[in-house]
């Protein structure tokens, strides 16, 4: 976004206005959170006059801004005969009673010469839809200065004075009208839309920020500061000079992220910056110390750094600052925090600890903090809310029937804390507190009970104390939920017959698919396979590899739901912008029309791409994820690239990009990211002694098809030569070769293409019983090898062994 540098001037003040966040102030218009139209608005025009709309809304321009991110564009050109009104309202289109307040106000930015003549009426609406008489803007202007933010300030007696049928004390909406039939084109900016009171005013400029630090990356410039401890602080503007001379305004950050990302879009372009605070009553503080940096080119493995980081951000910066739990998305209510959201901060802040973006004991003691508000919640049978209130721990309902306990996003949860539990496992006594704790919040759900019957082969997804089984929504896949009955099963406390997989989850005759799509086989989904987040939400602790039950192997499974979604957008049926083997991934996100679950279908493809989902898919594709997310940084990183990461979507056939993260999308991104660089979160979850006797029970079995098995220590006795497992595989770096073997002697691996070419050899001697060799993918002069599938075989004595490792860089 770029900014005009602010020449404020105020024009016929009555009485100073608070600019940001006065609990009474009625806050009609500050932001967007998309970035094309603002939602809580209507707009009309009548012919022969002209009205820019986009649909019936409010047009949003990103470019001239006074504070925040964007501003109102109201451009229109007034004929006799004709007539246009455009709208505003605060979102959720309330009402307000204007006898607590005294001002309307607003900024306006005119690029043109307007006299006072020109400027539009404005008029009020009440939740009945009557209107109050419009009242000329020109009455309270002095002058229009072109190229300049002014204040306006009309006292609300004004609309009193004009009510008529209108309720003010039920005003929902604000319109600018046709006023003067002048026949020219207009436009005007607007910005920071409210009604206020006298008296919200100070002349105390805010302290200085501090500690401002900036570190270049590929494209963008990443500034981070202490925030300024102040709860009038509206939040803080970003200045840069080329070469230390003059410093213009590039951004604005709100005041609860003191983090701010200035893409450039060039590598190896240097400058200086600088950061002011500005309070409620627009006083701005002096500009920070400056700091120089530079952008610079970075490889793959130093671009992963730089994403998972800025993801980790919204779990550790951005959570809530009672409970630690993660909010449920930003923009959003600032109270209401996410279960599943959490499960998956919680493996964030695994990864940032092993990643060193926070201390490990810093990151124990966060965690301790949270799984102690976690224990003080409310909960439904063991189980949590889907929301809770980030301060209280009180349910917040998610829908009419839905205000109990929700055992999917428990079970996501869960998933996040027993990977904590078996991480932290220091001789520290907050690490020991964390464990000890981890385990009674674990040991406390109450699986069986929704299971509803004693004979049901079902789980079922919600209860509630006010409504019972009203909202009767039985567990049963394809889709997301796996990980609830993996976790059910093993419970020690409260588990359930490991059957239930068979014969409640994997139930339906849609489960099992046997189709191929764009000739990629899909065994177990629904037709092309569901939106992505299916092949995310339960296996971003449960590892998939090397195990398959009665329908598939689940990883190669997801994998190939992967590429069928890839594949989609390459053949991209609905013909929308953007969409090729670059620009692909299509799961439940927002979209310019609300939020949907999108998929490869007609009907669920509206052109909306989601970075969450080629990004969280990096374990099943990493060469087609890493080329998505150069894609996405590179080419629209300046759209959808901010202080947390990537935003949640962007549709380029309808001009939208979201402003928007959610919990849930940015999740993944870090923790599955983090399983392909490291198998972190898949490790530290199945080392968990609860999960394998849980797989055994629920039908899961060694994959011998490609040579992936588990690690199984002492399954089989060393009566003959045997090979017991792969393991990682798929593998990026290494594989680990486990074998048995009767005698003692030299064990002689040899590994070779598929053409039977052989590229590496290696012996080593072995006592008898189990042993592993391993390979890093390297071949005898120790030069790389490509990703792909490789033969290999095992001698011991006069017997081998041979099998298949997929490499996957």
């Amino acid at each position: 976004m770029t900014m005009k540098t602010l020449i404020i001037s105020s024009i016929l003040v009555l009485g100073l206005t608070a600019k940001f966040a006065q609990a009474e102030d009625y806050i009609f218009f500050d932001d967007s959170p998309t970035s094309t139209s603002y939602d809580p608005s209507w707009c009309f025009v009548n012919s022969p006059s002209l009205l820019e709309r986009i649909g019936e809304k409010f047009p949003v321009d990103e470019t001239t801004v006074f504070m925040g991110n964007n501003s109102l564009r109201l451009h229109w050109t007034s004929q006799a005969g004709g007539n246009w009104g455009a709208a505003v309202a605060e979102i959720g289109w309330p009402g307000h009673d204007l006898g607590t307040q005294d001002l309307l106000t607003f900024w306006m930015y005119s690029e043109g010469v307007l006299t006072n003549n020109d400027l539009p009426n404005i008029y009020l609406e009440d939740t009945g839809n009557q209107k109050t008489s419009p009242v000329n803007m020109g009455a309270f202007v002095d002058s229009i200065p072109m190229g300049q933010w002014q204040l306006v300030s009309m006292p609300l007696d004004t609309f009193y004075a004009v009510a008529g049928n209108a309720n003010m004390s039920s005003i929902k909406t604000i319109f600018y009208g046709q006023s003067t039939s002048d026949a020219s084109e207009h436009t005007l900016f607007l910005d920071e839309i409210r009604m206020t009171s006298f008296g919200n005013s100070d002349t105390t400029a805010p302290a200085v920020p501090a500690n401002l630090a900036a570190v270049g990356y590929d494209l963008h410039v990443d500034l981070s500061w202490t925030p300024v401890d102040d709860e009038d602080v509206a939040g803080y503007r970003i200045y840069r000079s080329n070469w230390g001379g003059t410093y213009s305004l590039v951004g604005f950050a709100q005041p609860d992220i003191p983090f701010f990302n200035h893409f450039l879009g060039e590598t190896n372009l240097s400058g200086f910056y600088k950061v002011s605070a500005i309070d409620g009553s627009y006083n701005e503080s002096e500009l920070s110390l400056s700091v120089e940096v530079s952008t610079q080119s970075q490889d793959d493995e130093a671009f992963l750094d730089m994403i998972q980081q800025a993801t980790f951000r919204y779990f550790w910066d951005y959570a809530h600052p009672v409970s630690k739990m993660a909010l449920e998305r930003t923009p959003g209510n600032s109270e209401t925090v996410t279960s599943g959201g959490t499960g998956f901060g919680i493996m964030a802040i695994v990864v940032g600890a092993e990643r060193g973006f926070v201390s490990r004991s810093d990151a124990a003691s966060r965690l301790l903090e949270l799984f102690q508000f976690l224990e003080t919640a409310d909960r439904f049978h063991g189980a949590w809310s889907h929301w809770m209130d980030g301060s209280t721990g009180e349910v917040i309902p998610f829908s009419q029937y839905d205000d109990g306990g929700d055992l999917v996003e428990t079970a996501f949860l869960i998933q996040g804390i027993l990977a904590a539990r078996n991480y932290f496992d220091g001789a520290d006594p907050v690490e020991q507190a964390l464990v000890s704790l981890a385990t009674t919040l674990w040991e406390g759900v109450e699986w069986d009970w929704y299971r509803r019957t004693p004979t049901s082969n079902f789980l079922y997804w919600h209860w509630s104390p006010n409504h019972d089984w009203t909202m009767n929504f039985a567990l049963q896949g394809p889709n997301e939920t796996g990980i609830v009955y993996l976790l059910a099963v093993a419970s020690p406390t409260h588990g359930v017959p490991g059957e239930l997989w068979e014969d409640g989850f994997a139930s339906s005759p849609a489960y099992d698919n046997g189709n191929s799509y764009y000739g990629i086989n899909l065994d177990v989904g629904w037709p092309y396979g569901g939106p992505l987040f299916f092949a995310h939400y339960s296996y971003l602790g449960f590892d998939p590899r090397g195990i398959q039950d009665s329908h598939t192997n689940y990883f190669f499974n997801n994998r190939n739901h992967t590429l069928i979604n890839r594949a989609w957008c390459i053949d991209n049926p609905g013909g929308y912008v953007g969409y090729g083997e670059n620009c692909w991934g299509l799961t439940a996100s927002d979209d310019p029309f609300g939020y949907l679950a999108h998929e490869p279908t007609m009907d669920r493809d509206n052109g909306t791409i989601t970075p969450t989902a080629a990004l969280s898919s990096f374990p099943y594709t990493p060469v087609e994820s890493m080329a998505a997310l150069r894609h996405f940084y590179t080419d629209h990183g300046d759209r959808i690239f901010g202080p947390f990461g990537f935003y949640d979507a962007f549709n380029e056939t309808q001009d939208w990009y979201s402003s928007s993260y959610l919990a849930i999308d940015q999740g993944p991104i870090i923790v599955m990211i983090e399983n392909y660089r490291s198998n972190l979160i898949w490790n530290q979850f199945m080392a968990n002694p609860e999960i394998a006797p849980a797989l055994e029970s629920m039908g899961f079995f060694p994959d011998t098809t490609v040579g992936i098995q588990p690690d199984d220590d002492g399954l089989l006795s060393a009566q003959n030569f045997r090979l017991l497992s792969t393991y990682p595989n798929p593998f990026n770096g290494r594989v680990g070769i486990h074998f048995q073997t009767p005698q003692a002697g030299n064990v002689n691996l040899i590994i070779y293409d598929l053409l039977g070419h052989e590229l590496y050899q290696h012996s080593q001697p072995q006592e008898a019983g189990s042993g592993k060799i391993y390979w890093d993918a390297t071949n005898d002069g120790g030069g790389d090898v490509a990703s792909g599938m490789y033969l290999f075989r095992l001698f011991s004595g006069s017997e081998s062994k041979t099998g298949k490792l997929l490499l996957i860089r």
